[in-house]
């Protein structure tokens, strides 16, 4: 981004399942094993990816890490049908017409110190295009609905390993949306992690609250990263 007027132009849900392939791409392949995390938004595109992301780039993921995903809007951060219909007429006219959605700081951490820093971040703007928000749109409404599946041979070795976390006071994303789609899940190495009292960046919350997640995540890795990369076309036995 260069330009004020580039800010969220992220593009429709098929650009940024492009973007995140371009990535990988460029670490591919690699020597040691390879994990996707996202947190938020990036972890309702994520699951997206773990569903449809090109099946010659899924094979090098050895696991997918989801923080607070975007599943669903909580009550408490969910705009009205009336916002949604008319955001939605208005993207198809003005795609690239940014839009301002600003989330309420004291939803992110119990750490006050981390709310005031979101707050004055510049780079947390929470600006958007209305065909960006579209595109969230459909992937909360087809997660949310079941109607995006993911297999079980989405990863490395035709294996898929999926680790949710989600914090039970969280007010911007529903921590009940990602507990369904979890529960839904045909994947025989799941995991869903609940953090109780924990709100949305669990990465920040206070004092040892957030080391604990850290150990959590390292946990997960660690215990699935002890078998070398597969060739192609080798199962793994994790």
């Amino acid at each position: 981004m260069t330009k004020h007027s580039e800010r969220g132009d992220t593009g429709p849900t098929a650009q940024v399942l492009e973007d995140i392939t371009s990535f990988i791409k460029t670490v591919i392949p690699s020597p040691v094993p390879l994990f996707i995390m996202g947190h938020s938004m990036g972890g309702g595109e994520v699951l997206c990816y773990a569903a449809g992301g090109p099946q010659d780039v899924r094979k090098h993921i050895r696991g997918y890490l989801l923080e607070s995903p975007f599943v669903d809007f909580d009550p408490k951060s969910k705009p009205s049908p009336v916002t949604v219909f008319l955001g939605r007429l208005a993207g198809k006219v003005l795609p690239r017409r940014q839009l301002t959605n600003k989330l309420d700081p004291r939803l992110i951490s119990r750490d006050p110190a981390v709310c005031k820093s979101f707050d004055e971040d510049e780079l947390c703007h929470d600006t958007g295009t209305l065909e960006g928000l579209a595109g969230l749109l459909d992937r909360t409404g087809q997660l949310s609905s079941g109607k995006i599946v993911i297999r079980d041979d989405a990863g490395e070795g035709a294996v898929t390993r999926i680790w949710i976390a989600h914090g039970d006071r969280d007010g911007i994303t529903s921590y009940h949306a990602s507990k369904r789609l979890f529960d839904g899940l045909q994947v025989k190495d799941k995991e869903f992690k609940t953090y109780p009292g924990y709100y949305h960046r669990l990465h920040d919350e206070p004092g040892q609250d957030k080391e604990v997640f850290v150990a959590d995540v390292a946990q997960w890795i660690v215990t699935r990263s002890s078998e070398p990369v597969q060739d192609d076309g080798a199962r793994s036995k994790l």
